[in-house]
């Protein structure tokens, strides 16, 4: 392991540099926001120099993309990577939030930048269309006449719920999850195996929208 050596202010810099960036990344930005927070404070907290954390990251623009990247990469794979789900299952499962879940990083910071050709708005615009293709999938799989449309549904309830929750401060997806049931017997033939009870099925870990 090479030596750490020491910034121009005495903070620490090495192979650790970079996860201790994105760390302080994803809690301050999480906690106040990306436009509130500063490459000095998010310095401060990852306990390195400036000059360290531009060597990993080209600007603010970059972190800010790459902190989005490292929630979801393979995109709800705790709900419809699994074997044990019926189709119908994992899309009622999509909507098993935890209510103090924090409001999703992608739409909370697409809003912020205001800039739809801002690298990290880029990045959550393509993570939300990958989700509706996945919800579209699993509605193909489990027998949907039109899954594109179905997917696009839950998505948009997904995605409603995660914002009515932030802002009325009370859980949304159970009543988003009642909703999505009605949608998808609806779209799923009876004799594809679309009735069922409706109820959410539990989902381990946190999945994110």
């Amino acid at each position: 392991m090479t030596e750490l050596e020491k910034g121009p202010t005495g903070s620490r810099r090495g192979r650790g540099a970079r996860e201790r960036i994105l760390g302080a990344s994803q809690e301050l930005f999480r906690e106040q926001g990306v436009n509130r927070t500063g490459m000095d404070q998010l310095c401060a907290a990852a306990q390195v120099s400036k000059r360290t954390a531009y060597q990993h990251f080209a600007g603010k623009d970059e972190l800010v993309t790459e902190y989005l990247r490292r929630f979801d990469p393979s995109v709800l794979s705790g709900v419809f990577d699994r074997t044990d789900l019926t189709p119908r299952e994992r899309l009622l499962a999509a909507f098993d939030i935890p209510p103090t879940t924090p409001l999703c990083p992608y739409i909370a910071t697409a809003v912020e930048l205001h800039d739809p050709e801002h690298p990290a708005s880029r990045y959550a615009r393509d993570y939300k269309k990958a989700v509706a293709v996945r919800l579209a999938n699993a509605a193909r799989e489990a027998g949907a006449a039109d899954p594109e449309q179905l997917g696009e549904q839950l998505a948009l309830l997904l995605d409603g719920a995660a914002a009515r929750t932030r802002v009325l401060n009370a859980d949304a997806f159970p009543t988003a999850a009642a909703m999505a049931a009605i949608l998808i017997d609806n779209a799923i033939p009876a004799t594809a195996g679309g009735t069922g009870s409706g109820t959410t099925p539990a989902v381990a870990g946190d999945p994110r929208r």
